[in-house]
């Protein structure tokens, strides 16, 4: 027995908590942008977040409404997204309280910040991995707003590398569920693609 939902019948929440509860676990990117006059650094975690493409390496972030983040992208053209690693859990958290405009979250929230080495948005000092960007293009979509930004410039803790490559058990990073959940890695699984040369049929037979 299956369960029936009409995004027709329910309103904008109730099917959004459905949505989030069931495209799950969703990667967190914690985006850095600065204010057109430079005066603040703003830090918020979207967990509407995946790779755009890779040849030009570009990702993509969505904005649920206009905040902060959006604003700052649409005038400067430039944000970091940064890792949110475990370590950072209650951070990360603070950084999604809604401050006043212009508010910095770096410095509410007490979180360090670094130079970028790229973009002028300043990355989080004590996150594994920043990404920095330059924006591609923007598309609006309902009450969202999909920002797809060009990977310029990528620094990786070298805390977290295992043969020059990124370890996930390292990386320990965190993603976003239902409700007021969050998820960690736990365990991990491996398996190789299978070429056709070698397939042996569907697995439910093998």
């Amino acid at each position: 027995m299956r369960t029936d939902f009409d995004p027709a019948a329910m309103s904008r929440n109730e099917f959004y908590k459905l949505l989030t509860a069931v495209v799950v676990p969703r990667p967190i990117a914690w985006v850095s942008t600065i204010s057109p006059d430079g005066a603040a650094a703003n830090l918020a975690p979207h967990s509407f977040f995946t790779i755009a493409s890779v040849a030009p390496p570009v990702v993509q972030f969505s904005s649920v409404g206009r905040k902060d983040t959006l604003r700052n992208v649409e005038a400067t053209g430039q944000f970091v997204v940064n890792l949110g690693s475990e370590a950072l859990f209650e951070q990360i958290n603070d950084t999604g309280t809604d401050f006043p405009h212009g508010v910095s979250e770096f410095e509410e929230a007490g979180i360090a910040s670094e130079p970028s080495l790229r973009v002028k948005p300043p990355r989080v000092a004590d996150s594994p991995v920043a990404l920095e960007c330059e924006v591609h293009s923007t598309l609006g979509i309902g009450d969202s707003t999909v920002v797809f930004g060009r990977v310029v410039h990528a620094v990786v803790s070298q805390d977290v590398l295992v043969d020059g490559h990124p370890e996930i058990s390292r990386l320990k990073p965190l993603s976003r569920l239902g409700k007021d959940e969050w998820g960690t890695v736990g365990g991990v699984r491996e398996i190789s693609r299978i070429r056709h040369a070698d397939w042996r049929g569907p697995a439910s037979s093998r």
